[in-house]
């Protein structure tokens, strides 16, 4: 395989990724969490656009997700680097499913600026893996999935307590997220400076905040 062909190869796996991700619907590999506790109680009319608006924003940091891993394995020249972001990509997948699935229970819908929100995500991902090589674009892997452990454990406090579907979902998520940010910290991972993870704070707190409502 020519050097040519391996950069045409991660372009079109990287257009795959981002159609899919964006225009398609997702398939999960992993059963929803939510299917042990059933449909519950009714939620009241409240309650369920709280739920609604909750996982939205979930949903928009799945999609964040999957651009971040699909950029980043596109600039990695490790081929054991790059399957390690290939397989959190998919289990991502399970999670960007799962999110969806309960929008479409709650009778609510995703955030209509995901391909804006794609865009940043993914450019964000590219210049770190270009700009910072490996260590430093796994150390932003593993500074994002400690910020959105946080936020699903605040979550966590936010969900209406009668909703045990959205509840069981987002627990399973905040696990797997600690569990990516071990693996990219132990695959080499460097701390960011304290102004880089500061700047990703704000830029966490203006995509939550919007797509809550949009």
């Amino acid at each position: 395989m020519t050097a040519t062909d391996t950069t045409t190869d991660r372009l079109l796996a990287a257009a795959d990724s981002t159609l899919r991700t964006l225009f398609a619907a997702p398939r999960a590999a992993r059963p929803t969490p939510a299917a042990p506790v059933g449909a519950g109680a009714p939620l009241s009319e409240a309650d369920q656009r709280l739920s609604g608006a909750l996982m939205r924003v979930n949903h928009v940091g799945e999609i964040c997700a999957q651009a971040l891993y699909t950029s980043q394995a596109m600039t990695t020249r490790d081929p054991e680097l790059r399957r390690h972001l290939d397989a959190a990509a998919r289990e991502e997948t399970d999670h960007l499913a799962w999110t969806r699935q309960r929008l479409d229970e709650l009778g609510d819908r995703p955030s209509l600026l995901n391909p804006l929100w794609y865009a940043g995500a993914f450019g964000i991902g590219l210049v770190a893996g270009r700009i910072g090589g490996d260590r430093l674009s796994l150390g932003f892997v593993v500074e994002t999935e400690r910020q959105v452990e946080a936020h699903l454990a605040s979550h966590m406090d936010r969900l209406p307590a009668g909703d045990a579907a959205s509840r069981a979902i987002v627990a399973q998520m905040k696990e797997d997220e600690a569990r990516h940010a071990d693996d990219a910290l132990s695959a080499g991972g460097t701390p960011l400076p304290a102004p880089v993870r500061g700047l990703m704070r704000l830029a966490a707190k203006v995509m939550t905040t919007t797509a809550h409502r949009i």
